[in-house]
């Protein structure tokens, strides 16, 4: 048996009916709507922006301030091959003042530079270098192993009372025995691959506050500045290892293409090929070294 609904009730829940769909195709209209291009955030469910980051550049440039875990160093060479064990060293930032506004002197501070690609919204290419700077505390106690000849290199180098066989003893390494810095500088030239999340978007659909997250490959070409017994220099940039880190970080963008960056990142290096007297093919030294990196930039996106 077949029930017939009022008329009167048929009718209102057809007009109830049309209503909701009308409604649900307008909401559906509005999320098609949606560049399919835009990426989604972890932080939220949705799209909210209505641009799309993918095909633009960016690049920025900033300041940064580095810290680095102990290391062991290797110095090899005619007449020695020893081992300095969990050296300790830190970074030297140039005090704030007219260095950081002088076009000519912008490169003496501790510095990034960075410059990129969208190749999707939230994923990004680059290239950067980051100016860190490398400075072995002096003087400190640190384990010894190996053996230091009276002469080394050539031609010699006298070393003092530092001659002879070491098998872990605690030796205090002064400026007549050593000055090891990686002052002009620490040189990081790296490729990388960065992805961005939003956090807060302005009414407009475009982004404010952004989070970055990314990582790093590259080579290490510092341009040390290192005295063995007194004999050194400061030298020329030499690729002297590769490393690799990863990032992140948060992007205040606070005038169109303008933005303000804080990052942290962390990385492991390998240099196997340190210059030391400047006698190249008869001296050197390795190390390997974590850092800790900490940069504030100025960015552009165009």
């Amino acid at each position: 048996m077949r029930v017939l609904l009022p008329n009167v009730f048929s009718a209102d829940m057809r007009k109830i009916f049309l209503t909701i769909g009308a409604l649900a195709l307008s909401v559906s209209s509005l999320f098609a709507q949606e560049n399919p291009e835009i990426g989604k955030s972890i932080f939220k469910p949705r799209n909210l922006r209505t641009e799309s980051n993918k095909g633009k550049f960016f690049f920025f440039w900033g300041y940064n301030f580095s810290s680095y875990a102990k290391s062991d160093i290797h110095f090899t060479g005619p007449n020695y091959d020893f081992i300095l064990h969990d050296v300790k060293a830190g970074d030297r930032p140039t005090k704030f003042g007219s260095t950081y506004f002088d076009p000519s002197r912008l490169t003496i501070p501790q510095f990034n530079l960075h410059f990129g690609y969208y190749i999707k919204d939230n994923y990004s290419i680059s290239l950067g270098w980051d100016h860190m700077k490398y400075v072995v505390d002096i003087p400190q106690q640190v384990k010894i192993t190996g053996y230091i000849g009276d002469e080394i290199s050539t031609p010699g180098i006298p070393t003092g009372n530092r001659a002879g066989q070491y098998n872990g003893e605690k030796i205090t390494v002064d400026s007549a025995m050593l000055t090891f810095e990686h002052t002009d500088g620490y040189n990081f030239a790296s490729v990388g691959l960065e992805r961005y999340d939003d956090i807060i978007n302005n009414r407009k659909g475009q982004q404010v506050l952004t989070m970055e997250s990314g990582v790093d490959v590259g080579l290490l070409i510092p341009r040390s500045d290192v005295r063995l017994f007194g004999e050194g220099a400061n030298h020329f940039w030499n690729i002297a290892g590769y490393g690799a880190s990863a990032k992140v970080g948060l992007h205040y963008r606070f005038y169109k293409g303008l933005y303000l960056q804080g990052n942290f990142k962390t990385g492991w290096t390998d240099l196997y090929n340190i210059r030391t007297t400047g006698r190249r093919g008869v001296d050197k030294a390795t190390q390997q070294i974590w850092f800790f990196e900490n940069y504030w930039a100025l960015g552009f996106r165009f």
